[in-house]
């Protein structure tokens, strides 16, 4: 039984992922897996804009730009868990290091709200968590070149 919830929660997790954009465009309208018919209003709409979403969405992109010294050096990196951590301090000056610290804080913070504001705007806050996992596995994958990631539980440089 408990592999039968982790499965259908793995294929939501994937499903979400690969297969939102496909509902969207109404190909779909059911998933069958093992028995468990999958209604096509269980893919979140990732991309919603609502006021608060596009609010946050909007400190997180002028954000970037003071991070991304920090993604390229090594010194942070993104986690398996949809957010931003110091990977290695030590490749920061002393005197940046309280500075990154904040960023990073105020970035995951954003992250929070950007998971469950969507999930909200979708009608299905207990979606949240799936809705972090999917943008977690986006985030690693358009990462660029360089960055430090998580994958099996460690880091390694994409």
């Amino acid at each position: 039984m408990m592999q039968s919830i982790q499965a259908r929660s793995r294929l939501l997790q994937l499903f979400l992922h690969h297969g939102y954009h496909i509902l969207k465009q109404g190909v779909f309208s059911l998933l069958l897996w093992g028995g468990m018919i999958l209604p096509a209003h269980a893919a979140a709409d990732l991309d919603v804009n609502t006021a608060a979403v596009a609010a946050v969405k909007a400190s997180m992109q002028n954000r970037h730009s003071q991070l991304l010294q920090y993604y390229q050096s090594g010194a942070v990196g993104l986690t398996a868990e949809g957010f931003v951590a110091v990977k290695d301090a030590g490749l920061v000056p002393l005197s940046q290091r309280s500075a990154l610290a904040a960023l990073v804080k105020d970035e995951n913070m954003d992250r929070v709200q950007l998971y469950h504001g969507i999930a909200v705007a979708n009608g299905h806050p207990e979606w949240e968590g799936e809705i972090q996992r999917t943008f977690a596995l986006r985030w690693i994958d358009k990462a660029q070149p360089g960055w430090f990631v998580q994958r099996d539980g460690g880091w390694v440089r994409k």
